[in-house]
Order: structure tokens, then sequence, then C-alpha cells
């Protein structure tokens, strides 16, 4: 990805005034990490007349898929191909968005000490993308940034030059010029924008992205004639977020309107109202997705296979229905505060009859599965090497053999969607990988069909229409009473 500014000046007034304004020497070539590859600032150009500062950002495609920490993320690479092979190292998107406002953080805010005239002055300024996703075309693009005071200059990419019919591609090169903005006003315009352009976010939109947009917006977004748009798109569609940002805005504009204060216009409400509910995390999502595929199945005896501290055989307990609670996990530690968070050594008779927790590995099989309702396999599968898998497999499908198996496991192509998550990363130290969702599917659909069992998908969490929900989630029923066949036997040696 590339982007560059440029200025002119006068002697007097120098255009290398811009190293001042950006903190980047104009001498001096840099480099800064981010948690998706590498950003270069340079000057091809700088002079008392004219001087040009690029941000040049390396995106490490392979780090964005592989790198974690040295583990993989599955076994079926061909069908990841799509992950590699991206436009994401060459055009314009939310990680040059974050880039820039990672690498030209002072200057964003209008902060320069050195030449603190120069910051609050406008400057002529010249910005040039040549490669920049644009879902709406060149005329989103001027009804974006001319209503800004910016001379825009576009123009569509074809798909391919020797083939003109074939049309134009999505992308279009960029040249903004204007002399009535400040250097800090032009970086905030870009870092709204450009995903919003895209129409895409490589991280999870939190609600912390409507303060975001605010303090980027402040003073240009609230009069903005594509604000609805400009709020929606950078929120990622997200209708709650959405609503909350065009309501801040509204009342910023008839504060303006008014000359009062916000807090003088915003006063319909009283201070102890009460306030928005926090978003559900997604562990609890996760849980009840589980407790809701259980009770669909009518289970009553129910396995948690790697139940961890207990978080979900507490759940099971306050519902009556479940009525034998087997919590099972190979770490003794965990069983520990499982019972500790369970108050095992407390609990009424009648209740501690309903539950009970022992150690085993999943890799083997156990008499002491057989013959329950239902099992949960909640964030278990991806903590084990993937050669291990089949040995799971049949202590679970072909050996218990419950009538109702639920598996939850992540969904690797949400990770974008994570800002906190550095790129390349799994999002625990300890998972051997995560799966696509065409790589879980194919993955159940294979054991469904090998042990007698039927499969349904559900999505935990929000379902973002690119990269799909956070968690995955299959039921498998059973459907048939058949014995283990000769190839589930070698799959328990395996």
């Amino acid at each position: 990805m590339f982007l560059t500014l440029t200025t002119t000046g006068t002697p007097d007034r120098p255009a290398t005034d811009l190293g001042f304004l950006l903190h980047k020497h104009p001498d001096r070539a840099q480099a800064f990490s981010t948690s998706f590859g590498t950003a270069h600032v340079l000057y091809p150009e700088a002079d008392e007349q004219r001087c040009t500062a690029a941000l040049l950002l390396e995106v490490d495609a392979v780090a964005l898929v592989r790198r974690g920490k040295g583990k993989g993320r599955g076994g079926a690479p061909d069908a990841a191909l799509a992950q590699y092979v991206n436009d994401r190292p060459y055009a314009a998107s939310s990680l040059l968005a974050v880039a820039l406002s990672n690498v030209f953080s002072s200057a964003m805010h209008g902060v320069c000490k050195s030449r603190p005239e120069r910051a609050a002055e406008p400057l002529p300024l010249r910005v040039a993308i040549p490669a920049l996703p644009a879902r709406g075309g060149p005329d989103l693009v001027r009804r974006l940034f001319e209503p800004l005071g910016w001379t825009v200059t576009v123009e569509s990419v074809p798909l391919d030059t020797e083939f003109p019919e074939w049309g134009d591609s999505r992308y279009v090169r960029l040249e903004l010029e204007s002399a009535v903005r400040t250097l800090a006003e032009a970086l905030r315009h870009l870092y709204v924008l450009l995903p919003v352009l895209d129409d895409a976010k490589h991280y999870w939109v939190a609600p912390d992205e409507v303060d975001k947009l605010l303090r980027a917006g402040e003073g240009w977004l609230p009069g903005h004639p594509e604000q609805k748009l400009i709020t929606s798109r950078y929120l990622s569609r997200r209708w709650s977020l959405t609503r909350e940002a065009m309501d801040r805005l509204e009342l910023l504009r008839l504060a303006e309107t008014d000359d009062s204060d916000v807090e003088e216009i915003d006063n319909a409400v009283a201070a102890e109202a009460e306030q928005e509910e926090k978003p559900t995390p997604l562990a609890v999502q996760r849980r009840e997705a589980i407790l809701t595929a259980l009770r669909d199945g009518a289970a009553a005896r129910v396995l948690d296979l790697g139940c961890g501290e207990g978080h979900l055989v507490r759940e099971l307990l306050k519902e009556p229905r479940f009525t034998e609670i087997v919590g099972v996990d190979v770490s003794v530690r965990a069983l520990t505060i499982a019972s500790r968070r369970l108050k095992l050594d407390r609990m009424g008779e009648r209740q501690a009859a309903r539950v009970q927790l022992f150690q085993g590995s999943l890799a083997y099989t156990d008499k002491r599965l057989g013959g329950y309702d239902a099992a949960v396999l909640s964030e278990v599968i991806e903590h084990l090497d993937l050669p291990r898998l089949p040995a799971l497999e049949y202590a679970v499908f072909g050996s218990a053999r419950p009538r109702t198996v639920v598996v939850t496991t992540p969904n690797v192509e949400y990770n974008v969607r994570w800002e906190t998550l550095p790129a390349g990363h799994v999002r625990h130290r300890d998972h051997r990988f995560e799966w696509t969702r065409e790589e879980f599917r194919t993955w159940a659909g294979a054991v469904a069909e090998r042990h007698g069992y039927a499969v349904e998908f559900r999505p935990v969490g929000p379902d973002d229409p690119e990269v799909g929900p956070p968690t995955q989630l299959a039921v498998f029923t059973l459907t048939t009473t058949t014995t283990a066949t000769s190839t589930e036997k070698e799959a328990k040696a395996a």
C-alpha cells in the first residue's frame, strides 16, 4: 500500500516544514512495526519549494494467516489459498488507515511543538493514492471528498488493459488537492474515508469505534451530506452502533446551531437513567447456543468433554431438565478449579447427585462415557494436534455414541475483525489450528457420514456477511445405531 503527501512552500515558509508537522525527519527513512506488517516513511523529495512524504505499508500477507507462534491454521491449505492471494498488500484499506493513525498520531491531533503556527494553518496539500478500492466508483469518491474542500481527480483502474471490454475494476487512482485544509484535517479525512470506500475493516468493530469516528470526524462529519453512509460503512453496518453515532452527531449539530454545549442539549434523560446494556460476551453467547442445542435435542444426561474450569457445567446445573451432568477434563488443576467454582463441597445432597467431575483423555476410549443423551465439545478440538483428531473422533462418535454431540470451534476467517489480535496469530497460544468455515464443515460432514450422524451448522455471535460468525457450531444427531466399522477401529488404533 502506498500513499504520498505533498506540499509546496516559499523561503520564509519552506515546504520542508512538513517534516516537523509529521514528526518525521526528511533526511531519514524510518520503519515502524505494526501487527500486520511494516510501515515505512520516506521523502522522495524535500526542499524549500516542494516536499513529499511517502507512507509505504508492507503487509505480511502470509503472516496474516499463518503466523501464530509457529502454529499452523488447518489441514486444507489449498482451500485457504484465497487467504494468501488477495489485494491486501497493494490496495489502500483500513490497514493503511490504522497505519496512518499509528505513524502520524501527533500530526493527526494537530500537535507540533516546533511549528505550532504551521500546524494550525491550512497548507497547500496534494494526496496521491495509486490503488484504492472504491465500492461505489469514482462518483462516490467525489461525493465523499468534494464537500470537504478537496479537488478530486479520480480514475477507474481497468480489470485488464489488454481486454478493455472487460470493463473497470473496483479500484481507482486518486489524487486530492486542497489549500484550505490543515494537515491534521487531511489525515483525519483519510483515516475515516479510506475504510468507508473499501466498505470493510480488517478487525472487529467494537463499541469504542463510535468514539474513534466522532473524534476523527470532529468539525466535518456532522455537516457532511453523506454522513449516514459514512457512519454506516465505517461501523461495518452494525445498526446499533450506527444509530448511536447518528444520535450523537445530531446532538453535535444542534449544539453547534444553538452555540451551546452538548450537555445543555442532551438534557432529556436524567443522569441516573439506565445506561445502554454492554454487548454480551462471546463466551456467554456460546454457552447459550450450546444450551439451546441441548434443549432442542431433549437431552437430560449430558457430558461436558473438556469441561475446563466448569463454566458450562455451572449453567447446566441451573436447569432442572439436565438430570445428570458429567464434566471430563485431562487437567487435574482445571478440575480442582471447577470443583471450587461449583462449590461441590457445600452443595446440597440432591443437587450434588446431579453432577460429577472426573479426569479423562479424549484421545482414548472410555467406558464411563457411554449411554449419555448428549456430549459437548466446546472449544476443544483446536487444542489437539491434527493427527490426534481421529482418536478423539472415534472415542466420542464411534465408542461413546451419544444421541447428540455439540461441537464449537473458532472461525479463523473472523480473526481479521479483532483489532487487538496481531495479524496471523491464533486466538489462544495453545491452539494447534483454527479452521475456516469450509474446513470445519468438511471435517464435520466426514465425521457424520462415517459414524451415522446428521449434522447441522449454526452461527454463534454476530454473523458477518463477509467472514461469518466468530464461533462456528455443529450439532450432530445420531441417525443409526450401527456398531463400529473396521475403519473406525483403525482410527481408534491410530
